[in-house]
């Protein structure tokens, strides 16, 4: 009989277990500030690279013009962000926060500090620095660069 590993056998399992139970935290906390975790991700962008154009950041975010579009698009109708003309290239436009979107940064931002606290408050501090070091440069040798947004 061939032998089958368990589930638990992976570390791909572990990780899965653990990221979904701190993103669907994050969803919940963010979800009362009327925003969703790729919305926040998007803002949070804009916040340090605005006024941008939704093809730089799709490239900074590993992510699609489309998916960019998108998500501009719910957090305009929102009243969150706002876009604008260039002025060189009628057809080019540009994305930047809101007041109130930008005044939301900081509301959003300590509610990912709060749900990492208590994630991951339970880990001595040097685990915890163990984890984020192994975490990334798994990212950088797999070369990931797409913004977790799920």
């Amino acid at each position: 009989m061939t032998s089958v590993s368990k589930l638990t056998d992976h570390s791909g399992y572990w990780m899965r277990m653990v990221s979904n139970a701190v993103s669907q935290e994050f969803a919940r906390k963010v979800s009362g500030e009327d925003v969703t975790v790729a919305e926040w991700t998007l803002m949070r962008a804009l916040y340090d690279l605005e006024p941008t154009s939704p093809s730089v950041l799709a490239e900074r975010m590993g992510m699609t013009k489309g998916a960019i579009s998108k998500l501009g698009e719910r957090l305009i109708a929102k009243g969150l962000v706002e876009r604008a003309e260039s002025q060189e290239d009628k057809r080019a436009h540009s994305l930047s926060l809101t007041k109130e979107g930008r005044a939301k940064i900081p509301v959003v931002a300590s509610l990912a500090d709060e749900n990492d606290a208590e994630f991951f408050g339970v880990l001595t501090k040097e685990d915890h620095e163990t984890l984020d070091r192994i975490l990334k440069a798994l990212a950088e040798r797999r070369e990931l660069k797409t913004t977790p947004v799920d």
